[in-house]
């Protein structure tokens, strides 16, 4: 039995110096009243599951979309060769099924470890706004995003919406012999205003996700004080209600002074 469950008992067990007599005449037994309260906890036990399954489905619904656009991101990073945005978008796949972890399996901390990546995050992406937009002396053609390895730049200057991509020889130049010059023309979007969106749309969900993080720590938080997810209610009782002290208690009621 416990500890709702005794409460409910005691709460309903009569005083032994001032107890009302029923209409029927008879009073509820203890099994009576243990069976109507197991029943009443058990529903209230299922109330507190039915809830938590929802909090479960809504953020794990959420950090799978998260991690799919992750993922979109990290595609079009590797055709462009975006070494650093690539280990970025790494980091943050294994974060977010961290999170979507910790949510399915009650893991609390591991939710925090999520809440607080997504500060991270924001500052990254914020980062790779300021550097296609070239704002605080960055500029866009650098090599910072390929670590200085090779000259690529975003997929999306060759390939982005109407562009149309050329290549005129350069044999005519000395010491360019065998080398083309591709030429770009007819972009509908210039690819540098496709990464802010990117980016921009990281941010916004990342916003999301921690107010998510924080609602479902919160809510684990309150049902953790109550409820037990992995034995149920806590077996053990503070305090512990037996027959016999009241029947006693009812027979000395009646013994002459």
């Amino acid at each position: 039995m416990g500890n709702e469950e005794t409460a409910c008992v005691s709460s309903h067990i009569p005083h032994p110096l001032s107890f009302p007599e029923p209409a029927d005449g008879h009073s509820p037994s203890l099994e009576q009243l243990s069976l109507a309260c197991s029943s009443q906890v058990h529903k209230t036990s299922l109330i507190t599951l039915g809830k938590w399954h929802k909090t479960v489905n809504q953020d794990g619904k959420n950090l799978e979309t998260r991690e799919l656009a992750a993922l979109e991101r990290q595609v079009f990073d590797f055709l462009g060769y975006q070494w650093a945005p690539i280990l970025a978008n790494f980091l943050h796949i294994i974060i977010v099924i961290l999170g979507l972890f910790g949510t399915i399996q009650y893991r609390p901390r591991y939710i925090v470890v999520y809440a607080i990546w997504t500060a991270v995050w924001v500052t990254w992406n914020i980062f790779i706004i300021c550097f296609y937009l070239e704002v605080g002396g960055l500029s866009k053609d650098s090599e910072l995003l390929t670590f200085n390895i090779s000259r690529h730049q975003s997929w999306w200057s060759e390939n982005g919406p109407g562009c149309v991509r050329k290549e005129a020889s350069m044999s005519g130049i000395k010491g360019l012999d065998n080398h083309s010059y591709i030429s770009v023309i007819g972009c509908a979007l210039e690819y540098r205003y496709i990464e802010v969106m990117h980016s921009s749309f990281q941010i916004l969900i990342a916003l999301v996700g921690f107010v998510y993080a924080c609602y479902v720590v919160s809510v684990f938080t309150e049902e953790e004080d109550s409820f037990d997810f992995i034995g149920g209610f806590d077996p053990f009782p503070l305090y512990h209600v037996n027959e016999k002290p009241t029947n006693l208690l009812f027979k000395q009621t009646y013994l002459p002074a």
